[in-house]
């Protein structure tokens, strides 16, 4: 079988219907989507119903969480996440709420959002010195905390990356649909940014001499996308989707 690996489609919408036509161009058996789907400053309910309308299995993400979980103190103070709800509704809510904090796609592929503990997670990168580095192989296997399929997937650092372990497992980090990049506070100011702004996601195959990751990367619209951004007076999110690159690159 052919798996497509989506994650961190961020409600756009936009670089969703791309990559959705490049995976049913090459002929995927499967798509599974690691999360954060719909949380974003760009359209929402639109992206939803485009999902909706194909075969995907979901998990749950933490910024999926967050539509479901946040206080009214914290909406309050939030425009992007007052806007997203607004634009949902209450059934999208509903339905992200339903979601599982992982899967066991196939005997041999789990899946995940940041690791198999922590849906706030980077499984694969360090970044607490500000930069992006990836971890040891000692310190990745202690974060899988047992798990011992032979592939992980994951994906909320939005970095599409392949690591192999010394266990023989391989980790793959399908990347971001509709944000290429972002910088973030927590724990330490840091940016995740992949210098372009491609629409990313995996093909996953297995063959008889081993499992085949083709990270792809899809032109797409992205002026529609950074138009709804400016709409929602989210120039951050200008500058991630328009470049792939972090507020200090």
């Amino acid at each position: 079988m052919k798996f497509a690996i989506i994650s961190d489609i961020h409600s756009n919408v936009f670089a969703l219907e791309a990559v959705l036509n490049d995976i049913l161009a090459h002929g995927a058996d499967h798509i599974v989507n690691l999360g954060d789907t719909l949380y974003g400053p760009l359209a929402p309910r639109a992206t939803y119903e485009l999902l909706a309308a194909y075969n995907v299995t979901s998990i749950c993400g933490n910024q999926d969480r967050l539509l479901y979980e946040a206080t009214p103190e914290e909406i309050a103070k939030n425009p992007t996440l007052q806007f997203v709800l607004s634009d949902l509704g209450e059934a999208p809510v509903e339905w992200l709420d339903t979601l599982g904090f992982d899967c066991q796609i196939t005997r041999e592929i789990y899946a995940c959002h940041g690791s198999p503990t922590n849906d706030l997670t980077y499984l694969l990168e360090d970044i607490s010195n500000g930069k992006n580095q990836v971890r040891s192989d000692d310190e990745i296997l202690r974060m899988l905390d047992g798990e011992d399929s032979e592939v992980i997937l994951c994906g909320h650092t939005h970095v599409p990356r392949v690591v192999e372990l010394s266990s023989g497992q391989l980790i793959v980090n399908a990347g971001s649909v509709g944000l290429p990049a972002y910088t973030d506070n927590h724990p330490v100011v840091h940016s995740m940014q992949t210098y372009s702004s491609h629409a990313s996601y995996t093909m996953l195959q297995q063959l008889s001499e081993g499992w085949k990751v083709q990270q792809m990367n899809i032109p797409y619209a992205v002026e529609d996308a950074v138009a709804a951004a400016i709409r929602q007076e989210r120039f951050d999110w200008v500058r991630y989707l328009a470049t792939g690159r972090g507020d200090n690159a």
